[in-house]
């Protein structure tokens, strides 16, 4: 941009809102939720293998195992989370730059208020629920008694401990994606910058699509860095039975519990398969996020909203 040309403010549109809520449904009903369940379950019982995990989860319901906890909190949370991400992201992000920010700092910025908007409108009670559905021990199939619903798992929650109860978690949830996707954001933009520096093109050109998607993996691969908030984020919410584990753990006591039980592995067990979420998350969110927008604009004639 040149340095008296003014920076404008693109409309916002709600087929790009609609855009947000499309990329991450699709993200979470093909690898997303069964790389999430893997994950889970890993943070959650933290002496498994990745293999170990994965026969824990084929044992609960075969295939179907593997999409515990996707209908309704999965779908529920990625309808609403991905609308408020790429909304309150790219109005923070030309927010940011409006006030001169470089290109990697307007990523974080927008990342970072994204991810906490997330967090508290739309997440806490879905990302609590799902981690319930994965973690809870299923009842036997004896005595006539049917498996409890995710629906009454929900009410009798509720009913024992109120919105606090649906919500475990919500601050450690918080933390988790304010640095998700300041990372993703900022460290993708950083990539999409190394890309075009090292292909030679100049900084207002854009990427190709392939030039997108590995921009894209990187920010997602790399931003698994937290993986310790994403286990002390299970372990609040975990339904697996420890009688050892204290009860109402807040992020300072789940942090200190697995600490002293597993030590700085247990702090990052899942890390694994939560890199191959993060890079298929981030794929979807930001490389094709990007890429349909533009296609969103070409179809409807509006300006696609994050291309400040």
């Amino acid at each position: 941009m040149a340095p008296n040309q003014e920076l404008k403010k693109k409309p916002v549109s709600f087929s790009n809102i609609l855009l947000g809520a499309g990329l991450n449904l699709a993200e979470v009903t093909t690898l997303g939720q069964p790389l999430e369940v893997i994950k889970t379950t890993m943070a959650a019982n933290r002496s498994l293998s990745i293999l170990q995990s994965a026969k824990l989860v084929w044992s609960r319901g075969g295939v179907l195992g593997f999409y515990q906890g996707l209908i309704p909190w999965a779908w529920i949370e990625a309808s609403t989370k991905g609308a408020v991400l790429l909304f309150v992201s790219a109005e923070a992000e030309y927010q940011f730059k409006k006030i001169g920010a470089s290109n990697f700092g307007s990523g974080i910025g927008g990342g970072i208020i994204g991810g906490l908007a997330q967090a508290y409108l739309t997440m806490g009670f879905c990302t609590c629920m799902k981690t319930v559905e994965i973690t809870r021990s299923k009842q036997a199939a004896v005595g006539g008694v049917a498996q409890q619903t995710s629906f009454q798992v929900f009410k009798e929650i509720y009913a024992k401990e109120g919105l606090r109860g649906i919500n475990k978690g919500v601050n450690a949830v918080a933390i988790r994606q304010c640095t998700n996707w300041g990372s993703r954001f900022g460290l993708s933009r950083l990539a999409e910058d190394v890309i075009k520096n090292l292909t030679g093109k100049n900084k207002d050109e854009k990427l190709g699509g392939l030039e997108k998607i590995l921009a894209s993996a990187i920010g997602g691969g790399l931003s698994a860095w937290n993986q310790p908030i994403e286990v002390i984020r299970v372990e609040m919410q975990s339904k697996t039975n420890d009688p050892n584990r204290p009860k109402n753990l807040s992020v300072a006591g789940a942090f200190k519990y697995i600490y002293q039980n597993n030590g700085i592995k247990g702090l990052y067990r899942g890390v694994a398969p939560r890199i191959g979420l993060g890079i298929w998350q981030t794929i979807f969110m930001v490389g094709f996020g990007d890429m349909a927008r533009e296609l969103v604009g070409k179809l409807t004639g509006e300006t696609p909203v994050a291309k400040h």
